[in-house]
């Protein structure tokens, strides 16, 4: 069964990739909920995202956990070649060049869009292997 065969090493680094969002999203859980710590400090590598969870009060902390969630079964399900896992990736990676194209017209930051093209390549590749499999 394809699925059960071992991942090429594009679906390895997509997993490693989300792996990734899932662990800054659970540094942000720990910084949303821990303020006023040392930790605070790391809030100026970003200073935009934490008047952005400002604003978003205690619902944050409730996005991040679902945002980190999700990543996090992506990776699992990437890593392990599941059919389920590159869809939901694909899903995820949708999702995120809609939320950039909201950003680029509404806030008027064109910066978001360099997403387009990263996240246009990943969701080929992910096509393309899901169309192998």
């Amino acid at each position: 069964m394809p699925d059960r065969t071992r991942p090429p090493l594009g679906i390895k680094l997509l997993a490693a990739f989300f792996g990734f969002g899932a662990a800054m999203c659970a540094l942000t859980l720990l910084l949303l909920l821990m303020p006023g710590t040392q930790l605070d400090a790391l809030w100026r590598l970003n200073p935009d995202a934490r008047a952005g969870f400002a604003a978003l009060g205690s619902m944050s902390i409730l996005v991040m956990f679902v945002v980190g969630s999700v990543c996090a079964a992506a990776a699992m399900g990437l890593a392990r070649n599941r059919r389920w896992g590159r869809r939901l990736a694909l899903a995820i990676l949708v999702m995120n060049i809609m939320g950039d194209v909201i950003n680029a017209l509404v806030r008027h930051d064109w910066r978001t869009l360099i997403g387009l093209p990263i996240g246009g390549a990943l969701i080929a590749y992910l096509v393309h292997v899901e169309r192998r499999a």
